[in-house]
């Protein structure tokens, strides 16, 4: 099914406006301010600042070897400092890992940011600086720096302006540390909650995604900072699987997935594009020419750098299966239009180096991906300013920074539920507090553990005189580990000469356990996931075996085994077969036919695989006498509730990178800690803490009021307060669809109109929270809604006014949404198209 192309409705004058406020993006056009050369100009004339950044990429791309410009198209984290050889030659740049858990001092982090660009400019040959780069979704990812609210929170802010400051602030915080280029923002679409990775984008819809982008693109780009959105294109798919294939035809991709990036790149500035693991149209993106070249280059005009998901080029060997190796992905990728392979390690190079050397590819694909690498390095000033010190950052004030934090943290939680207005709270003197939040404070994917802000128990007790009058009850874990892996400290096996920790696992290159292995060696456990790689050197990453033996040493409370597999799997323990599943059938856990007692036990695990994708695991049952049970907690709970004239329950979810939901309900013994909770009659307020959509329909009539609090942030817990106690009002709005049951997924508010039913026979069709639903303590009218001219025609502007009022007795701040629908049209277009938002703070009255 087509998409028919979307006809936007933002006047003509405003585009206009929006491109001539935005950074140009062209490099060649991007001179530092002119400074006195280091070194001397007439032995390195690329070092003549008064030339143009196009002439000074030219001229060093003259001086280069073949080894040299590959290492200035690799980038992996590392250390030149410690693994000095493997970066005598260059690098594109280094992701600074290891200053994640540092001691938090900006000093600290530039002084060894300059240490490391010392390595680059006074000991390789040429002196080519490389470009220092981190994450920065929500907060540059430094011990540190400040953590705000995370992506999804943001665009639920519907507040471009408060987005812009966000990262104006990032930027600041990344340049006095050094770094030069964020792995950030994340514009792709979250078009099924299930996907893990929605808590790090702006939502389901390309405007608001769009807008949201450009806001933070920009302010990076405009602190000399180089943005990455990401990642290129559509990285999510069928059952919200990451990085799954995509397969859509061109309208789709033009009217949902190409609008965020377009604009990120031609009205935010964005110098740099990072592709997406997954497959397009049959093709890697890191290999599409179809994105990387036509769209990117030919249609957009971006002459930026593209650079590789982490580990994405193999991708094309390893899980596409359209290389023949890692030579051939590398020459696919860079024909194509990639510029950068991102690895994590530099003795990967190893994999892809061949490619150059053996020329895969033409020299002048390589000399044009090196010289955008060079221009983008003169355009930033790193041969120039190379240090921290002379590059004269604006500091960011660390209060300042928190207060942002919090402000944007007030604007980002939604009201989802407010049953006889319970809220805000009043005449409250003791309160219960229950849930993994109370006490610590989720701050989401790409983040570090914040060094300011309180966890929501001690702001509660801070507002109420004391802590006294909170009671904290941990209720029960979010997700119920009633098996774990074996750790290796239960594992050992006969190495020769003495007993050795782990199992020995002999690896065949057939599914039948036959012949002599390909390769034998130590496992420290059984917990293997063989997506990404082959099982062991000799073996497919299909047609293989497996057969693990050694000795289980079982505690003394003794245990119970099981065995988690995709394929066939028998265990033997004692020389007893105790778990049979030897036939093929699909992914499962079998669990031993017998306990085991507390000593030592023989055991022999076999495992095949014929069709890919090989998982196994070995596993034994948890059992911790000295940790409550669930049921105890969850008492607890109650009883903290029963004696307090309020009680908070913090709800999460397990998501993240690679951390895909089938289920959009609250994990674990959660939903039956509300009810029970709410059965006390103490009146009960819920926190969902999720980037996600959370289907609350199995408890949300028996509670008092829901907030979507996301990941708020270092300041969270405080904002949420202010909340609570009605000191603000709640403002932000879904930026994505709730369903009431994951059988109704994919569910979007912007689908093209049926052709024929909409419901199921068993449910409804329609979302439980729609797209941009959110309340409020203050209550607004709109009215006198007018366009003009009435009719609009192809090509044609619209005005659209209306008079909004506050009617209530609070000030507020409400998210005017104007949406779009075509009475008619050559092809098919969504029910509803948002093209246009603004948040208006209004005092009552």
């Amino acid at each position: 099914m087509r998409r028919g192309r979307r006809v936007a409705v933002l006047p003509t004058l405003l585009v206009a406006a929006l491109m001539l406020a935005a950074p140009g993006h062209g490099l060649a056009n991007r001179a530092p301010a002119p400074r006195a050369a280091q070194g001397t100009t007439g032995a390195r004339p690329w070092m003549d600042a008064s030339r143009s950044v196009d002439e000074r990429a030219r001229l060093l791309l003259a001086r280069m070897t073949l080894e040299e410009k590959f290492w200035q198209l690799f980038v992996t984290p590392g250390d030149p400092l410690r693994d000095s050889a493997a970066f005598m030659r260059g690098a594109y740049g280094v992701q600074l890992l290891d200053l994640r858990d540092g001691a938090g001092s900006a000093d600290a982090a530039a002084a060894r940011a300059d240490s490391m660009q010392r390595f680059f400019v006074e000991r390789t040959r040429l002196g080519i600086p490389a470009i220092l780069f981190e994450e920065g979704v929500h907060g540059l990812m430094q011990r540190g720096a400040t953590v705000f609210p995370q992506a999804v929170g943001l665009a639920a802010s519907w507040d471009t302006a408060l987005v812009g400051g966000v990262a104006r602030v990032i930027a600041g915080q990344s340049r006095e540390r050094g770094v030069r280029q964020l792995l950030s923002p994340v514009i792709n679409l979250a078009r099924d909650p299930r996907w893990g990775r929605v808590e790090e984008t702006y939502g389901e819809d390309p405007w608001l995604s769009a807008a949201m982008g450009v806001a933070y693109t920009r302010a990076l780009e405009q602190a000399g900072v180089v943005a990455t959105p990401k990642h290129f294109v559509a990285n999510h798919g069928d059952g919200g699987r990451d990085s799954y294939p995509i397969a859509v035809d061109e309208a789709t991709l033009e009217d949902l997935h190409f609008p965020p990036f377009r604009d990120a790149i031609l009205a935010g500035g964005a110098r740099s594009v990072m592709a997406a693991y997954n497959s397009v149209n049959g093709l890697p993106a890191t290999a599409n020419a179809g994105l990387l070249t036509r769209v990117l280059r030919t249609t957009w005009g971006f002459d930026g750098v593209v650079i590789a998901d982490q580990g994405g080029v193999g991708g094309a060997n390893v899980l596409h299966h359209t290389a023949s190796g890692y030579a051939e992905a590398t020459g696919q990728a860079l024909r194509a239009g990639l510029d950068v392979i991102f690895q994590s390690s530099a003795a990967d190079a190893a994999l892809f180096w061949p490619a150059f050397r053996d020329s895969l590819m033409p020299p002048a694909v390589i000399d044009t991906a090196v010289v955008r690498v060079l221009r983008l390095k003169f355009a930033l000033g790193l041969f120039d300013r190379p240090y921290v010190g002379s590059a004269t950052p604006s500091a960011v004030r660390d209060d300042s920074a928190h207060a942002l934090a919090r402000r944007a943290a007030e604007s980002s939680i939604v009201l989802l539920a407010n049953r006889r207005h319970a809220l805000p709270l009043s005449r409250i003197a003791r309160v219960a507090v229950i849930g993994p939040a109370a006490t610590a404070s989720p701050v989401g994917g790409y983040s570090v553990a914040p060094v300011r802000g309180r966890p929501l128990a001690d702001e509660l007790a801070a507002r109420l005189g004391g802590r006294e009058a909170v009671r904290v009850a941990a209720g029960p874990w979010p997700t119920t580990a009633e098996w774990t892996v074996v750790p290796m400290r239960a594992l050992s096996h006969d190495a020769g000469t003495a007993p050795a920790r782990g199992l020995r696992g002999a690896y065949f290159a057939n599914p039948w356990l036959s012949g002599e292995p390909a390769t034998v060696r130590a496992d420290s456990s059984v917990d293997f996931s063989w997506t990404f790689n082959r099982p062991a050197r000799g073996v497919g990453t299909d047609w293989y075996s497996v057969r693990w033996a050694g000795v289980l040493d079982v505690p003394a409370r003794g245990t119970r085994l099981a065995v988690e597999g995709d394929d066939g799997v028998r265990l033997w323990v004692d020389g007893q077969l105790v778990i049979d599943g030897d036939r093929k059938v699909s992914y499962a856990r079998r669990v031993a036919s017998r306990a085991l007692g507390a000593g030592r036990h023989a055991l022999r695990l076999e495992y095949r695989q014929t069709t890919g994708n090989g998982r196994v695991r070995l596993l034994w049952e948890v059992v911790e006498p000295s940790r409550p049970s669930e049921e105890q907690r969850i008492a607890d709970a109650v009883l903290a509730a029963r004696g307090a004239d309020a009680a908070i329950i913090t709800a999460t979810v397990d998501e993240g990178e690679f951390r895909d939901r089938s289920s959009l309900r609250l994990p674990g013994r959660q939903e039956e800690l509300i009810r029970r909770v709410a059965a006390t009659g103490t009146p009960t307020i819920v926190v969902i803490f999720a980037g996600g959509a959370v289907i609350t329909e199995p408890w949300d009539a028996h509670v008092d009021a829901v907030l979507q609090s996301f990941y708020p942030g270092e300041a969270g817990a405080a904002a949420l307060v202010r909340l609570l106690f009605g000191d603000i009002s709640p403002s932000a709005r879904l930026p994505y669809t709730v369903p009431r049951h994951e059988g109704q997924l994919p569910l979007v508010y912007d689908h093209l109109p049926t052709g024929r039913g909409d419901d199921y026979v068993d449910l409804t069709g329609r979302p439980l929270y729609p797209f941009g639903f959110g309340l409020s303590y203050a209550e607004f009218e709109y009215r006198d809604l007018v366009v003009s001219p009435a009719r609009v025609g192809v090509g044609d502007t619209a005005t659209v006014t209306f008079k909004l009022r506050n009617t209530g007795p609070r000030a507020g701040d409400e998210i005017a949404q104007l949406y779009i629908r075509h009475t008619i049209a050559p092809t098919a277009q969504p029910v509803l198209a948002l093209r246009g938002f603004a948040r208006v703070p209004l005092a009552p009255g």
